[in-house]
């Protein structure tokens, strides 16, 4: 996910203001860190770990998300990118319901938003996504997004003009004495970009969690110190077509460690 920086300059800005001006801006925020340790994915090298940090908030006007991903590759370097890479998403989302102050609930969509994000790292990665984004009242779920995005990349390297849908969500299961958290995203582009470089092919990309609530359990917290699996389906990898010569279809799991503060 991804957007104008200059939302999450206000981010940063709503996290250092004085007292006043967060409780009048800022309405809620998290932020976590990630270790997940993985086997068998492909184009990139098999084997790799990967610290994550993520931040969440919403405010007077939308929500914000973004994430940096550090990638180390065990074993052999990837042959681009050497031992290790990075990669982020910023995705800012500016609600109608929150700056027009009316409803915009119709059915299931409990508000319409534009949604933005800007995707970066090492290498020609920059791709800018923007299109219209819903919060839906779906039973049982913690919250449900559904975005639509056109996708747009630096120069002229495949991948621009083209549609992506992005479904998230998050759902919680009591489990015992504790819960499992079960939360995550799909970005499914569904059609292909076709220029002088080649074809950047439609693609499916489905990054679940299942986490077990391993702070409230041992009695330190709830919503705090998570383990489990993080579960990565990803069919024509970046945009490059599955062969018998290149495999770029990905279907794997990391072990998971999360801790939110």
């Amino acid at each position: 996910m991804k957007r104008t920086c200059t939302s999450l300059i206000l981010s940063a800005a709503l996290l250092s203001a004085g007292p006043a001006c967060a409780s009048d801006l800022l309405q809620w925020q998290n932020n976590s860190l990630t270790y997940l340790y993985g086997k068998n994915f492909t184009v990139n090298p098999q084997i790799q770990q990967t610290l994550t940090f993520e931040h969440a908030d919403a405010w007077k006007y939308g929500d914000n998300f973004f994430f940096l991903d550090r990638i180390f590759y065990n074993g052999k370097p990837d042959q681009n990118l050497g031992p290790s890479t990075y990669y982020g998403e910023i995705s800012p989302r500016l609600s109608m319901g929150k700056i027009f102050d009316r409803s915009f609930a119709f059915g299931p969509v409990k508000d319409v938003l534009l949604a933005l994000t800007y995707e970066f790292g090492e290498g020609d990665t920059n791709a800018y996504l923007f299109g219209p984004g819903f919060d839906l009242d779906v039973p049982g779920f913690d919250y449900f997004q559904l975005n639509f995005y056109q996708r747009h990349t630096d120069s002229n390297r495949p991948g621009s003009n083209i549609w992506q849908i992005t479904p998230v969500w998050s759902y919680t299961l009591p489990v015992g004495s504790s819960d499992v958290l079960i939360d995550g995203y799909m970005d499914w582009v569904v059609d292909n970009d076709r220029n002088a470089k080649g074809v950047y092919h439609a693609n499916l990309h489905f990054n679940p969690q299942i986490k077990y609530d391993l702070g409230k359990a041992l009695h330190w917290g709830e919503k705090r110190l998570y383990v489990g699996l993080e579960y990565d389906y990803w069919k024509n990898k970046y945009g490059v077509e599955s062969s018998t010569d290149f495999k770029t279809n990905q279907d794997t799991a990391s072990l998971l460690i999360k801790y939110h503060f």
